[in-house]
């Protein structure tokens, strides 16, 4: 539902929010590097949340006027499957927040993932 339909999950229920372990977050359909643990931050809102992703090509933004809200979506650049939402309102050094569904990602052991483009 989230990844092919565009789905969100429920604030706290996945297993990644509170995740505060090493490794390298991959797109759980196609298994793309997404995001590094050492960008992740605590954001309050009960979704993974990362101030940058791990390489910029491998996510794709794209405007989202669903819901009545004008949003930037973040989508898995190889697979197209729908991760979450960006805004601006992270941390430094981006100032970016990666709202990130659990679901759509799996974490794999850093020494595991080989890093290439989509």
């Amino acid at each position: 539902y989230v990844l092919r339909e565009k789905g969100t999950e429920r604030a706290f229920s996945g297993d990644l929010w509170d995740y505060h372990g090493d490794g390298i977050f991959v797109c759980a359909a196609c298994g793309l590097p997404l995001f590094d643990s050492h960008t992740k931050f605590e954001s309050g809102t009960g979704w993974p949340s990362f101030y940058q992703p791990i390489n910029p090509f491998n996510v794709k933004e794209e405007r989202d006027s669903s819901l009545g809200m004008i949003r930037t979506e973040v989508l898995c650049a190889r697979c197209g499957g729908h991760l979450g939402h960006v805004f601006n309102d992270g941390p430094k050094p981006t100032g970016l927040r990666y709202c990130m569904n659990s679901v759509s990602m799996d974490i794999k052991p850093r020494d595991s993932v080989f890093m290439h483009k989509p």
